[in-house]
């Protein structure tokens, strides 16, 4: 049978030429250094404000001290994560996934309501950033005088320049990765060590390692690492809608754009409010011209805003052609009031809903969290046994965690079965956030039940150094009776 198919279309391969006049067309941008240019204005003075209060939390945090220790220090040594009055253990770590269900939900929810506010504001990317640029600005100037100075020769005044730059880029990297080891090292014992050089790997790899990182991310890669490298710009898009506060560009207001005199009249030259000034590029700490619409590549500083703000003050326009709007704001012309009246959407109510009820239940479980906890087994290694005057016993061993910050008495009952008694102290004491094993035996009378599986609680109470009872727990396991 005749094959039906239809010819296969074919595609001519025309060879590259070699006489010399091909082309090599790079599918690759190369990477082009950008110059912010320092700005002033509202939005600039609150990144700052957030670059102060996040650097005095990671700063200053592993200094305070709590009682007779530091105040925030999760010690992975001891397996006991400190953080003010409260101990957790690794069985608490339900508290990590609640922190992590929290953080994801803010994420949501500040993304819905004012697009990436955490990039531009909070991000330690972004902070980081910001200072590496202000140490770099002290150094070697503002935008125009750095761009000079990198296209400059060699001389003794850009190496003087480049190396102070650098040397106090190593010093703030260091102190950096010096405090994030503190948080799990005590800082005060880390100082010591480190001044008497008697460190050891893991603490030096660690402080090198952040501050690598810090040094390398905020000194270097800088905007590289929004752009490709945070996912968070890849995906934010499916957390965007009509009524997400982003920076906008009014482009009825502001097309077409062109430079004028400032005593021109706009409309008589068939301009709009853009002067065409670029410094909304020039600012841009990711390089991005706002006013081809809004990129994946903006992180929502608002740094634009402030500097396009600044000249509308100098020219005599109104300010607001670049701004904080929402598309459907720009597309029917809404005033700030029916702006902000859309943020309280559907989508923003049953992300805050859920989101303070987590919080308030978290919060309610670590109000009504019991200041010990207790893990029970049976001891594999002793098997259910008939021993002296006619008794089947079984041996548990209990571990009794104390997460408070004095010692505890515990006492321990048994109920369950008529005629089951703990054999040994009833009573146990363990040191202030301590955990400590103990082996209990219990007894039953041989006749008291037939063989099989009885399931019994361990009910108990602790108290605190006056008597006073601090809080009371029930354990279920099981007693074996044999054939």
């Amino acid at each position: 049978m005749p094959d039906q198919r239809p010819p296969r279309s074919v595609i001519p391969i025309t060879p590259v030429p070699t006489d010399g006049d091909a082309e090599l067309v790079s599918l690759y941008q190369a990477h082009q250094k950008i110059y912010p240019r320092s700005v002033q204005g509202v939005f600039a003075r609150c990144r700052w404000l957030m670059v102060v209060i996040t650097q005095l939390v990671f700063y200053g945090l592993p200094w305070l001290e709590w009682g007779q220790r530091q105040a925030v220090l999760f010690d992975l040594g001891a397996r006991r994560f400190y953080i003010f009055g409260l101990v957790l253990y690794p069985q608490d770590f339900i508290y990590l996934t609640a922190l992590l269900v929290i953080s994801a939900l803010s994420l949501f929810l500040f993304t819905a309501v004012a697009g990436r506010l955490w990039c531009g504001f909070a991000c330690p990317q972004t902070v980081y950033t910001e200072i590496f640029i202000w140490i770099e600005r002290q150094f070697e100037g503002d935008r125009s005088a750095r761009m000079r100075l990198d296209a400059a020769p060699l001389s003794f005044n850009k190496v003087w320049r480049k190396t102070c730059k650098q040397l106090a880029w190593i010093v703030f990297s260091l102190w950096t990765g010096f405090t994030f080891v503190g948080y799990f090292t005590p800082i005060r014992e880390l100082t010591a060590t480190i001044l008497s050089l008697g460190f050891g790997p893991w603490e030096i790899f660690w402080i090198l390692f952040y501050s690598f990182a810090t040094y390398g991310n905020a000194g270097f890669m800088r905007e590289q690492v929004c752009k490709y490298m945070c996912p968070y710009a890849r995906f934010q898009s499916a957390m965007f809608d009509k009524d997400t506060l982003i920076v906008t560009y009014d482009e009825g207001r502001g097309e077409p754009r062109g430079a004028r005199s400032k005593k021109a009249d706009p409309q008589a030259l068939g301009l709009g409010s853009c002067v065409d000034c670029t410094l909304c590029v020039q600012v841009c700490p990711t390089g991005i011209d706002i006013r081809k619409g809004l990129q994946y590549e903006c992180i929502g500083c608002g740094a634009c805003v402030d500097v396009c703000n600044n000249v509308m003050d100098k020219v005599g326009y109104p300010r607001g052609l670049i701004k904080f709007s929402t598309q459907n704001a720009m597309d029917k012309g809404w005033n700030w009031a029916q702006t902000v009246r859309r943020i309280f959407r559907p989508r923003v109510l049953v992300y805050t809903a859920v989101l303070w009820a987590i919080i308030v239940g978290v919060g309610a479980s670590l109000w009504l969290r019991q200041p010990f906890k207790v893990d029970i087994e049976r001891d594999r290694a002793t098997l259910a046994r008939i021993v002296a005057g006619g008794q089947i016993e079984n041996v548990y061993r209990l571990q009794i965690m104390n997460a408070a910050e004095h010692h505890l008495n515990f006492e321990l009952q048994i109920d369950g079965l008529p005629g089951l008694k703990l054999v040994g102290e009833p009573e146990v004491q363990v040191a202030a956030t301590e955990s400590r094993w103990v082996s209990v035996r219990l007894q039953l009378p041989y006749d008291a039940a037939a063989a099989g599986s009885y399931p019994i609680h361990f009910r108990i109470a602790s108290r605190a150094p006056d008597g006073q009872v601090v809080g009371q727990l029930s354990e279920k396991t099981v007693f074996l009776v044999p054939r």
